[in-house]
This record gives structure tokens, sequence and C-alpha cells, in this order.
């Protein structure tokens, strides 16, 4: 990973909006890890079927945690989960944590699991299995300018799939806003906009699998509906490369589309 390509390419697309508007995820089902880009923190932690609980910081900035003397890393309770969730994170560099239910658990952990936790932050990938009995942890998070490189381990697919369906939906509102959501769909007032499903998320799986882009900045406001195209983009690790290809693909037509349906209010998949 070049550092100057990154600061220089990587920047202005924040800037101009594009890396909240487009959302990159490939997952590696046997290794039970999604790559992605476009996912910040803000993101997965607000739109997960369960709440975080604690989390073990291995590589942060965060100035409000409380310190475990047997791992010598700091960790934040629930309740400074939503605090952490509103700081720069972005500007942290490398943002890595693990989650754990009991703090008693950290104390559990010996010197072993320790170096392997470790390792998992600072070469972003996992020697062993990254789910720890003592921890009973559900995930592991490793990112790199959070929101443009990340890397995380789920225990369970389900929370994937709920979270990124959850997110769509969010990001919608947030680029779009309520008034042109409302002429959208004018016998309504919308507040906010459902979910997409997991069932309609897991039928994209193995194209996730591949590696797809969805696209926010480019959905497409009908009278009845809105359509989120999708295009299937391959196995990336440098982001600002897989930008860069989604730029060209992406004035071809979608694989498909996310649509969510005025009439039945429910969101579904559509292969062109």
């Amino acid at each position: 990973m070049n550092s100057d390509t990154r600061i220089r390419d990587v920047v202005p697309l924040k800037q101009n909006g594009h890396f909240k508007d487009v959302i990159y995820v490939h997952q590696n089902e046997t290794l039970k890890y999604v790559m992605s880009y476009g996912l910040g923190f803000r993101d997965f932690s607000q739109n997960l079927p369960q709440p975080l609980n604690h989390l073990l910081m291995i590589k942060h900035q965060f100035d409000h945690g409380s310190f475990n003397m047997n791992t010598m890393m700091e960790y934040t309770n629930k309740k400074d989960v939503s605090k952490l969730a509103g700081d720069n994170i972005y500007g942290y560099g490398d943002f890595c944590w693990i989650d754990f239910e009991e703090v008693d658990g950290l104390d559990q952990l010996g010197g072993q699991e320790l170096a392997e936790i470790l390792y998992m932050g600072h070469t972003k990938q996992s020697l062993h299995s990254p789910f720890y009995s003592k921890l009973n942890n559900r995930f592991v998070y490793l990112a790199h300018d959070d929101g443009w490189f990340n890397k995380t381990y789920y225990r369970y697919t389900d929370d994937f799939y709920s979270m990124l369906g959850s997110v769509i939906s969010a990001k919608l509102l947030q680029q779009k806003g309520d008034k042109s959501l409302k002429r959208l769909l004018p016998s309504q007032k919308v507040t906010n906009l459902p979910p997409i499903s997991k069932e309609v998320m897991y039928s994209l799986k193995e194209k996730i699998k591949e590696g797809a882009a969805i696209s926010i900045e480019k959905a497409i406001k009908g009278r009845g509906n809105i359509k989120v195209p999708i295009w299937v983009m391959g196995d990336y690790m440098h982001m600002d490369t897989m930008f860069e290809d989604y730029k060209t693909r992406s004035a071809q037509p979608p694989y498909g589309y996310f649509v969510f349906d005025r009439k039945t209010k429910e969101w579904g998949l559509y292969i062109n």
C-alpha cells in the first residue's frame, strides 16, 4: 500500500462525497471476513442487529477508555460506543478492535492469545481463528483510514447482511434527504426507509463473494420506487484502484438493482 497514492487519491474522494456514496464489499466466506470500502465505524455500530458490548482497543486514538493490566491495552464500555462513533475515527489512521462480553475475560487471556490479537492489529490478518471463547467476541474490526480500508471478521454471517441492508437505507436518507423522498413518495410522510431484509441481501451473496459495488450516488428515483444499482467488481486490496475501476464500470449497465417499491413498502433484488 503506497501511502502517497492513498493520501492523494482518497482524501479528494471523501471531500467530493464518493467516500460515503459508494459501498464496496467482498466476502471471504471460508475465512469469515469481509473487505469493505464506504462502511465506517459509525455505519457499522449503528446498524448491527444487536448493539456492541465492550471493545478491546488494539490500535486507536480514543481518549475515553479504561485500562486493563493483563492485556496492557485500553477498552471501552458499552456506554462509550456511541461516543466513539462520534469521534473522527478516519483521522486515527489505524483503528483496530475486538469486542468482548465480560471484562473478566480480558484477565483470562494468555500470552499466545494476546500475541495473536496484536498480530491482527499490526498485519490485518489472523494467524488462527479470530474468535476466542474467553472473549465470546462476534467481531474483529481492522481498519486503515476507517471507511476506506476495512477488514472485519464476523462470527455470524447474519450480522453482516443485516448490517449492510440497514446501512444502504440509512445512506439513502443521508444522501437524498427527506425532501427528495417526499417528492418521490408524495402520498406518505417519509422519515425513514425500511432496511433491506437480510433475506434480500443474501440473494446477492454469490456476487458479494466476488466483490460488489453498491452505488448510493447513482440511485434512480422513479415515480413509485427507488433503484440502487450494483456492479460486480472483483477482489481488491487497494481501494483507490477499486474506485478508479468503479468509475469506469459504472458507466456501463449494472448487474442489477436493489428496488424499494412504494406500494408494498418492501425491498427486492432485480437482476438485469
